[in-house]
């Protein structure tokens, strides 16, 4: 028995894959196109003691993907690849559309082919997991209750626009031909691996750097913030126990504005590494234009997976943070996010 893993050498697919083996020994087949996000050597040092199998490729090759499904036979496909960056997709969305539609539809199709021929006790065991954000359900009002499964989506980005229509894709595969899929919708992550474009690694590397720490608008912007390997955990558990057709999702319950999150992060480098000039971080704060498009808030509601599936976040965000800092200041570790 095998998994396939889509864009396991990025950010959450790293993760996911050492949080799988924390409880499993099944065979992980690891399809990555690697762009400048993605390394396999994340994965270096547990290649020796669990099972995984990196392929590097594009999940819109259908030949490619079509063999590695003949070849390897998985019970389920955990599709994380995706261009995931807010900022790239307002500068060129053409690799969003790409990537996130053509690629999600391309493997669905091909993975449905594939499907029609097992026979119909795999059938019954197959799942295809389709990771999404809650960026599809657009800007929350700052007193509006958070977004629940049934929210409309409301994307006002194009990465946002990117992943809606793959979730729609991805369900239209389930009503009309069968294709026994599950959907989630996960908040903003943390945690170590994370390619330093993103908000918590970039901050950290700019303030041991000695750069300024640049916060779009007034920095009130709002989002919940789930630990990563909360996350991964949520994943298995909807793997596992998840029903298919169904759409749940999956944060932290810890809602922070964009300044709370840099002027904590500030206050953990202090303590455990205070600068050179022996100035806090937080002075090195600045406040640059607005983004286009930029939402307000946003917030998830997660009664659903934690009342049906009981999974709850385990990880307390100071804590977190924490760990996580002192993780991307190992240059051993961070290593592995920069070197080819």
């Amino acid at each position: 028995m095998a998994i396939l893993v889509t864009g396991g050498a990025g950010f959450i697919g790293t993760n996911f894959i050492r949080e799988w083996f924390s409880t499993s020994q099944e065979d992980i087949i690891n399809l990555d196109k690697i762009t400048y996000a993605g390394n396999f050597k994340s994965l270096d040092d547990i290649q020796d003691k669990y099972p995984v199998i990196n392929i590097k490729g594009d999940i819109g090759d259908r030949d490619m993907v079509s063999d590695i499904l003949h070849r390897y036979q998985p019970r389920a496909i955990i599709h994380f690849a995706a261009e995931t960056h807010v900022d790239k997709s307002i500068e060129g969305p053409s690799a969003f559309i790409k990537t996130n539609i053509n690629g999600t539809f391309t493997l669905l199709d091909t993975t449905y082919q594939w499907f029609q021929k097992l026979s119909v006790t795999d059938k019954e065991k197959f799942r295809f997991l389709h990771i999404s954000t809650d960026e599809v359900y657009g800007s929350l009002a700052m007193d509006a209750p958070p977004f629940t499964e049934d929210s409309p989506f409301q994307p006002n980005n194009p990465y946002a626009a990117s992943k809606a229509a793959s979730d729609h894709i991805v369900r239209s595969y389930f009503y009309t031909f069968g294709l026994p899929v599950i959907t989630t919708h996960c908040s903003n992550n943390y945690g170590p691996y994370q390619f330093p474009e993103k908000l918590i690694p970039l901050m950290i590397h700019h303030a041991r750097e000695e750069k300024k720490l640049p916060i779009y608008g007034d920095g009130l912007h709002i989002r919940d913030w789930v630990y990563v390997t909360d996350h991964c955990e949520a994943l298995r558990y909807v793997l596992e126990r998840g029903q298919i057709g169904e759409t749940y999702n999956i944060g932290g319950n810890c809602e922070k504005t964009n300044l709370e999150v840099v002027n904590s992060l500030c206050t953990i480098l202090d303590k455990i590494c205070p600068s050179s000039n022996h100035k806090p971080y937080s002075t090195q704060i600045s406040f640059v234009p607005d983004r286009m498009g930029h939402d307000k808030r946003y917030a998830i509601n997660t009664r659903k997976i934690e009342s049906q599936l009981n999974w709850h976040p385990k990880h307390h965000f100071t804590d977190a943070l924490e760990k996580t800092v002192k993780w991307f200041l190992d240059r051993d570790k961070i290593r592995t996010i920069y070197d080819r």
